[in-house]
């Protein structure tokens, strides 16, 4: 019974786990709370799908600490965001921002899906059609020009 409130109790209590550690951490809560929306959107360039708060790599470490100085000099989360994805390129960025850059990007599952729809039509339509079952006026002309191909 023990083992079982405990597992019930880590599960309700364990939250995500985070990487930051605690001499990162922000002692104003609002600009910790604004560190830490930038960071959920930010990729580890290291890890490259997880944001820079969930890696434990050393990239990751210091680019939450890039993202602390630039809020404590006074940057807002969009000048942050720039400043980043000007260092580093917008693969930075765990959701690109929709552009003709990445129009390619944004558009190809969509084009898959037509792609996909059109060779489903044209494959169906390929397909041979069940046959239809003659009336008797056409099985019997089929059976006359059965015998007659026997009898030639």
């Amino acid at each position: 019974m023990r083992f079982v409130l405990a597992l019930v109790a880590a599960l309700v209590l364990g939250g995500p786990a985070s990487a930051v550690q605690p001499d990162e951490v922000l002692k104003d809560p609002a600009l910790e709370k604004r560190a830490r929306e930038i960071s959920a959107g930010l990729r580890c360039l290291v890890c490259q799908n997880q944001s820079i708060d969930d890696s434990d790599a050393q990239l990751a470490k210091d680019l939450r600490l890039l993202v602390r100085e630039r809020l404590v000099a006074g940057d807002t989360n969009r000048e942050v965001e720039s400043f980043l994805v000007q260092r580093y390129g917008e693969f930075v960025l765990l959701k690109p921002t929709f552009g003709t850059h990445t129009l390619l990007l944004w558009l190809t599952p969509a084009l898959v899906l037509v792609l996909g729809g059109i060779g489903a039509y044209m494959a169906m339509r390929r397909r041979p059609r069940p046959a239809v079952a003659l009336d008797a006026e056409e099985q019997k002309a089929l059976e006359e020009l059965l015998k007659r191909d026997q009898n030639a």
